[in-house]
């Protein structure tokens, strides 16, 4: 299994230093996330510093950009890292879309279909010269001119990815991208019964081998030296877990093992301002569903167990998990996955 970890966005003057370690640990790639700070900026910072870590934005807000930003940055970080930078795309709730980045709100996956159409189309006539020619219903490239074109890059264009829950943008990730990003809030039984066959269909019809496909995530880990330290992420994981089922667009996980009412019970806590109240409402037996569980001696099996034979990648340090000791992210590193690389 491919292992990530992630780099202190909150000051770039440490990005470098942390990259660099990342890679001498063995690391497969850095994720930069958009929480706090910008997923691209660290990155840059990263690429520049390493030599063979991936770099994949974990997810970048799309639909706060426009088609054209998204592909000029990445452009320039993928010239730059010798092909290494990956965009990792999410399209965000309607609420974040509206009310804190001021962008209009459509339906999201047909809207990021063309997004990461458009994206390739851009990048397309940048390294063929082809004249653009993209209309769809929410996006369109029909105009660069040779001043605004940047040169060609020794390196192939970035691959996309996407964050995806539902079926709707499930489909999207298989059909259009190199790979999808699932959401922590996710249970090996969704993974299975909701996740698994869409993204099949998707590659069959593009298509697309699964060993050229990355899945990357599906749960959250709460791992530490001791098992007072796992317990104390337990208690973060069963927070996420509230969090994220307060909110509608992810009650598809929660419907697949009947907890329809939890969701529901959980906005009401959200739409009251209850917000430390949330957490008491989710048993230890559904909080366990959504997490690799384990002491650091014992989480590569917890990992194998909830994650073996479905995802590729999984993000480490990037959960909380801590200091990571020795061996572990080769350790983990053993466990089978399909992925085995992009077409180049």
């Amino acid at each position: 299994m491919r292992v990530f970890t992630t780099v202190p966005q909150q000051d770039l003057r440490r990005v470098g230093a942390a990259a660099r370690s990342a890679e001498a640990e063995g690391y497969d790639g850095i994720i930069a996330m958009e929480n706090q700070h910008d997923p691209f900026l660290a990155l840059a910072v990263a690429g520049a510093a390493t030599e063979r870590v991936e770099l994949h934005t974990g997810v970048a807000i799309a639909f706060a950009r426009t088609p054209m930003a998204v592909a000029q940055v990445g452009w320039d970080l993928a010239g730059s890292t010798g092909g290494r930078f990956v965009i990792g795309l999410g399209s965000q709730v309607r609420a974040h879309n509206e009310r804190r980045f001021s962008v209009p709100w459509t339906p999201p996956a047909p809207r990021m279909r063309e997004y990461v159409q458009v994206l390739r189309a851009i990048w397309q006539c940048w390294k063929t010269g082809d004249k653009p020619a993209y209309e769809g219903q929410h996006y369109k490239f029909t105009l660069m001119t040779p001043n605004f074109t940047p040169p060609p890059i020794d390196a192939p264009a970035p691959a996309v990815m996407i964050a995806a829950v539902g079926p709707a943008m499930l489909r999207v990730a298989a059909e259009e991208c190199d790979g999808v990003k699932l959401h922590g809030f996710c249970t090996r039984k969704y993974l299975t019964d909701a996740i698994m066959p869409k993204i099949e269909a998707g590659l069959a019809k593009s298509g697309r081998p699964r060993a050229q496909y990355e899945i990357s995530g599906g749960g959250f880990l709460a791992t530490g030296p001791d098992d007072e330290s796992v317990a104390r992420r337990f208690e973060w994981v069963r927070q996420r877990v509230a969090f994220y089922g307060s909110t509608p667009a992810y009650y598809p996980v929660l419907a697949v093992h009947g907890l329809e009412d939890l969701g529901l019970k959980l906005n009401a806590l959200v739409r009251q301002g209850k917000w430390t109240e949330m957490a008491q409402e989710v048993p230890d037996d559904v909080a366990l569903l959504f997490a690799a569980v384990g002491r650091h001696d014992e989480i590569v099996g917890a990992i194998e167990r909830r994650f073996g034979g479905l995802a590729d990648s999984l993000t480490l340090r990037g959960d909380g998990v801590g200091e990571v000791p020795p061996g572990l992210v080769q350790d983990i590193s053993r466990l089978p996955h399909q992925f085995r690389g992009l077409p180049r």
